[in-house]
């Protein structure tokens, strides 16, 4: 029931924050979107599909079931040091944050990691659909690490529903080609990742791609000395993608999950 619950949630929640995020980007663009949008939409729904598909074969319960899980076996931090609910969340929050920040540059600094997670950089356009496009396989990978993570902390189920529900709704918002208010995002990226902070990451340019790796929590870039605040190009003139994959075939669902399998010169 609770499996149940944690899919509903996540589901209401993804396609509603989809939806607005999809109607900001239509009335407010930061950029102006390339002619090859309605094919690059296609294609990254057609990703997350399979990749939902794969997800639940392998992981009925996802991240939550490995807390609903390791709660029942007695595993993990806060199961052996009795420690008051608010702190275990708190701390469980924010410890998978570094997590995943921690699993995103490891995807770009290992080379059989990056022959991967290269197919999420390869898009020619960044909106909210580049939330939603990873290879399979990394979705397979990350679900392990998660739950390895959250196993190891005993996280609670509430803490890791509340972390995975963020995470997908960061994810949208920061790669959304919304032009939000200057002023608001000066700020608010000392916080939470940003749309203009992101998509410095996305850029063509090797030293910018090998930066802001965050996905909600803003800290760790700041932290770690991976933050740069803008691209040297500026967001409207700067290029999206990757350098040896400038043309249409990024677009391409058939492509996109042979990417691991191809020979490109380049490395991030």
């Amino acid at each position: 029931m609770f499996e149940l619950t944690e899919a509903t949630i996540r589901l209401i929640v993804f396609f509603g924050l989809f939806g607005i995020l999809a109607i900001l980007e239509y009335f407010a663009p930061r950029r102006i979107p390339k002619k090859v949008k309605a094919k690059r939409w296609l294609t990254n729904w057609s990703i997350v599909i399979i990749d939902s598909v794969v997800a639940r074969l392998i992981f009925s319960g996802a991240a939550v079931g490995g807390a609903v899980w390791a709660i029942e076996q007695g595993y993990g931090l806060f199961n052996l040091i009795e420690t008051p609910e608010w702190i275990a969340i708190l701390i469980s929050f924010v410890a998978l944050d570094f997590a995943v920040w921690l699993s995103h540059v490891a995807s770009h600094k290992i080379p059989l990691f990056w022959r991967i997670h290269r197919m999420h950089h390869s898009d020619v356009d960044f909106d909210v659909t580049t939330a939603i496009r990873f290879h399979p396989i990394e979705i397979v990978l990350s679900m392990i690490w998660k739950i390895a993570v959250v196993v190891a902390l005993g996280a609670p189920a509430i803490a890791v529903l509340l972390f995975e529900i963020a995470l997908n709704g960061s994810a949208m918002f920061n790669h959304s080609n919304w032009r939000l208010p200057l002023k608001i995002d000066r700020y608010l990226r000392y916080l939470i990742v940003t749309p203009d902070m992101h998509r410095v990451h996305h850029s063509i340019e090797h030293d910018e791609t090998d930066s802001n790796y965050g996905f909600n929590l803003a800290v760790w870039d700041l932290l770690f000395g991976t933050y740069v605040d803008q691209p040297r190009a500026g967001h409207d003139k700067m290029t999206i993608g990757l350098p040896d994959w400038q043309d249409q075939m990024p677009t391409g669902l058939i492509w996109c999950l042979k990417v691991p399998f191809l020979r490109k010169k380049y490395k991030s």
